[in-house]
């Protein structure tokens, strides 16, 4: 069995795990994903419960419980390395002894939902919906570095797209990965099913145009058009692809839902998105603690 060296995966001088400084018993079976570090005592003010509260860097967690439920809450900050950092990290607080530096034996399967917010881009999602994404399209490219890709990803709905928008193969190859099939069906009756992309920027990976005009200035409009099987592109956030591809590998349920608090067709956004965001923070926790 393979021990994993020191500099892969380093643990702090008190049992922590790196980044996260987790311990191995700090850690839910259930984690909530959140990227404002301030966004995880908005979740925490429900819990009936604490047993911690950690934090380090952009990384903020507390375990509690919430209707009896056992439950993490994790902030990752923004953007896709922050998913690879985070996804990995809590994996080997569940199935790796820190002890020996081995696998364990038998393996401990997370339920890790991403909670977050986003922009529409088809004109009939209005801001203040929540958008399950059935399907993740990353832009990102991170899913490629890991052995596997290929096995968890819906190549056919990859090729049609990449003929559609004719990709710039410069870029990253875009990749579509399911969510687990079991939270999708838990939250169907409260979200509204999307396909979501996650881009690994804010401005110009998304189509906004500020100073720097985007390499194909087209590309929004393409993705607006793409249909394939009856579904298209609904919105765009920036960390979901990542955790449902790395969950998919590594036998973890994974689930993003997001708020809509832009509506990209309309060229309009709303700044006070606080209800719609604590809203779908209580939908969630109802919804896992029943699960």
């Amino acid at each position: 069995m393979r021990t994993i060296p020191a500099s892969e995966l380093i643990i702090n001088d008190d049992g922590s795990v790196f980044h996260l400084h987790l311990r191995p018993e700090q850690l839910a079976d259930t984690v909530i994903l959140v990227g404002d570090p301030g966004r995880v005592a908005l979740v925490a003010e429900y819990f009936d419960t604490r047993e911690c509260s950690v934090s380090n860097r952009e990384f903020n967690t507390v375990t509690g419980t919430y209707k009896g439920k056992r439950i993490s809450v994790l902030s990752t900050g923004i953007g896709i390395g922050n998913i690879d950092i985070s996804v990995t990290e809590l994996d080997a607080l569940a199935n790796v002894d820190f002890a020996t530096r081995q696998q364990k034996p038998e393996h401990r399967q997370l339920t890790l939902l991403r909670l977050g917010t986003s922009g529409a881009i088809q004109p009939d999602i209005a801001v203040g919906e929540f958008v399950f994404a059935r399907t993740s399209v990353g832009f990102d490219g991170l899913l490629s570095y890991y052995k596997g890709r290929d096995t968890v990803c819906d190549l056919a709905l990859e090729e049609a797209f990449v003929k559609h928008t004719g990709w710039y193969e410069k870029m990253p190859r875009p990749y579509f990965i399911d969510a687990d099939r079991t939270l999708f069906e838990h939250f169907r009756d409260v979200t509204r099913e999307g396909m979501t992309i996650a881009a690994p920027g804010f401005y110009a990976p998304q189509g906004r145009w500020v100073r720097l005009e985007p390499h194909d200035p087209q590309l929004n409009a393409k993705i607006e058009s793409f249909e394939f099987g009856g579904r298209r592109i609904t919105n765009f956030e920036m960390e979901g692809s990542a955790l449902a591809g790395l969950a998919a590998l590594m036998g973890h349920r994974a689930a993003t839902i997001c708020t809509i608090i832009a509506q990209r067709i309309a060229l309009d956004a709303c700044t006070d998105y606080k209800p719609f965001v604590r809203r779908m923070i209580e939908t969630a926790l109802d919804k896992l603690a029943a699960l």
